[in-house]
């Protein structure tokens, strides 16, 4: 972050300077954590549902921040620190982070979808990265706190930005977007994840469309040209769609799938034609890189700074990470989150290696609404069609996994939590084992994977 004085964050916030005194120091880090404050930062009180980080003003600054904004203030104020008051600290970092991108003039790509919204993010950093000095959401910081935080990392250096943008209610992709303001608007699909609270993949389509709002004027707008839903989309903006059908602009051929070791295709556009390998398996991520070569072109890359880009991609995190391990073990680790589309295209991953036994380690699946059931049992279904050898259900909304995997003719064990499940799933993987672990993220099947790749 670039340093930034009192006065340009009070004009940011719409803030009152509660006890101002001569010789305030600049801010060059905004923190939300009390208990991790770096010396110097401002300190910004986040109120959730259980907890409000008004209580532990007091605490940030004894641990070195400068100063804090704050919508309720300490009884005392300290006269070596700042208090800055504002209406909501939500909404006071989003008008911060708005007002500090206001300085960059680079081009940024904001991102969405219902899944590989990281992945897709990461492809596109990477090939970017073969040129430019760029700068990416972390990890999964794609929320109201993580994309102005996000925005606040910019600095001088930086001369791209690909930024992930999530949600789960109507709103926050336009919320989000208003400090954004995108010169590139990717959707990478339209799926299930979070139609809880959007009613159906017509109302998700509607939310990941507000990502248009705040698009620049001659910007450009990058879909997944194989989604259906994303095919009736139609914007004024210049728009390229990625994928195999015969009207994309950016279209998938000559698709090789090479198991674990990943897959290889060839992109054409209008410009160019791009013979791509991805040492990540799943055939979807293909779209990943399809996408990845619209932006790169709109941003000047050149063939070979295309090609060497997505050949450097490397998974963030646990998502379709393969693990080694002695034996011929292999591990899937896809457990980061899941959906009935994501927990689909990772079965197939599985079914596809060439080992000698096959076992799918599946969890609850969450925010999915009326679909629950009827989901989960399909996943069960779809991984005996596919021959998985085994699947271990886990979780209680996961045990209609194991009814839909055990009506196809499927061999399932079914446990109600991972401590119940653990000693089962060491023992099945044997030699010459592939293992799959997924599920949604509060499943902590994380853990599953630690366990397995502490073990010989």
């Amino acid at each position: 972050m670039q340093p930034m004085t009192i006065q340009e964050i009070i004009t940011a916030v719409d803030g009152v300077w509660l006890n101002p005194w001569d010789g305030a120091p600049t801010v060059t880090e905004v923190c939300t954590d009390s208990r991790s404050p770096v010396p110097g930062c401002l300190f910004l009180p986040w109120v959730g549902e259980r907890f409000d980080g008004h209580d532990f003003i007091d605490a940030a600054l004894d641990g070195g921040a400068a100063g804090c904004l704050c919508a309720r203030a300490p009884e005392t104020l300290r006269k070596d620190k700042f208090y800055i008051r504002v209406k909501d600290t939500r909404l006071a970092l989003g008008d911060l982070a708005s007002a500090y991108r206001d300085r960059f003039s680079i081009p940024i790509v904001q991102i969405t979808g219902s899944v590989g919204k990281t992945t897709t993010k990461e492809m596109i950093a990477s090939v970017l990265e073969a040129k430019l000095r760029v700068w990416k959401t972390p990890g999964n910081y794609n929320n109201d706190v993580g994309t102005p935080l996000t925005l606040l990392g910019l600095s001088l250096e930086h001369q791209a930005a690909v930024i992930e943008t999530g949600m789960n209610h109507f709103g926050e992709i336009e919320y989000l977007g208003a400090m954004v303001r995108p010169d590139i608007a990717v959707i990478s699909n339209i799926g299930d994840a979070h139609i809880e609270y959007l009613g159906s993949r017509e109302g998700i389509l509607q939310a990941k469309c507000e990502i248009f709002t705040h698009l620049k004027e001659g910007g450009l707008v990058v879909l997944n040209g194989d989604d259906p839903l994303l095919d009736t989309v139609h914007v004024t903006y210049p728009t390229v769609r990625c994928g195999k059908s015969e009207g994309c602009q950016a279209r998938i051929t000559e698709l090789f799938d090479r198991g674990v070791e990943g897959i290889a295709c060839t992109v054409t556009t209008e410009r160019d034609r791009y013979y791509l390998t991805i040492s990540t398996p799943g055939e979807y991520m293909a779209y990943s890189a399809s996408i990845a070569v619209a932006v790169g072109e709109a941003l000047g890359l050149s063939r070979e700074e295309i090609v060497r880009g997505v050949a450097s991609y490397r998974p963030a995190g646990s998502r379709m990470r393969v693990i080694r391990r002695p034996g011929g073990r292999i591990i899937l680790d896809d457990c980061y989150n899941a959906n009935p589309q994501s927990v689909a295209a990772a079965l197939e991953v599985l079914a596809r290696t060439e080992c000698d036994r096959t076992i799918a380690v599946l969890g609850d699946m969450g925010e999915l609404g009326g679909l629950t059931e009827r989901a989960h049992y399909n996943m069960g279904a779809l991984a005996a069609m596919l021959g998985i050898d085994l699947v271990i259900a886990i979780g209680e909304k996961a045990s209609r996994i194991a009814d839909g995997a055990a009506q196809s003719g499927g061999s399932v064990l079914y446990f109600t939590s991972r401590e119940e499940a653990m000693p089962e799933i060491r023992a099945q993987l044997a030699p010459g084992c592939a293992v799959l672990v997924k599920a949604s993220h509060a499943m902590e099947f994380g853990k599953i994977v630690e366990q397995l790749t502490e073990e010989q």
